[in-house]
C-alpha cells in the first residue's frame, strides 16, 4: 500500500508541475516518444507509451489540432500514420523536458546516488516478482 500510495502521490505531483509548465502527461509521453523514434507509427507509440489504440488517436487528434505534431500515410503502407513533431511540438518537448528536470531533481533531493540506484534494484525485483 505504501508503494502505491507513494507512486499516485508522484504522479499527480508530476503531472502537476507538467500542468504548470503547460502540458499534461499523455502529451510529454507522446512528444517524448515521438522525439525518441523518428517516424514513429501510431501504433509503436500506443505500445511506447502503454495506451489503447483509440486512447491514443484521441490524444494525437488534439496534439495534432494544437499544432504540436503531424501525421501522415506510410508511404509503404497506407494503412499506417507516421507521426514527426511540428516547430511548436519541438518547443513543447524543450519546455516540458525542463520541467520534468527540475521535478526530477526536486524528488531527489536529499537522496545519494547510491541509493538512487539501490530503489532502482528493489523497484526490479518488484517487478520481476509481479510479472515471474
Amino acid at each position: 500500500m505504501n508503494l502505491g500510495r507513494t507512486a499516485k502521490l508522484v504522479a499527480q505531483a508530476f503531472d502537476a508541475a507538467l500542468v504548470e509548465a503547460g502540458g499534461t502527461l499523455p502529451v510529454w509521453l507522446t512528444l517524448l516518444s515521438v522525439k525518441s523514434s523518428k517516424l514513429a507509427n501510431q501504433r509503436e507509440l500506443a505500445g511506447m507509451i502503454g495506451i489503447q489504440g483509440a486512447t491514443l488517436t484521441h490524444h494525437l487528434n488534439a496534439m495534432e489540432a494544437q499544432g504540436l505534431l503531424t501525421r501522415r500515410r506510410d508511404p509503404v503502407n497506407r494503412r499506417v500514420h507516421l507521426v514527426e513533431l511540428t516547430e511548436a511540438g519541438e518547443a513543447m518537448f524543450e519546455t516540458l523536458r525542463k520541467a520534468a528536470l527540475v521535478f526530477d531533481k526536486r524528488l531527489r533531493v536529499g537522496l545519494s546516488d547510491e541509493r538512487l540506484a539501490e530503489f532502482a534494484q528493489v523497484l526490479a525485483v518488484l517487478r520481476d516478482n509481479v510479472e515471474g
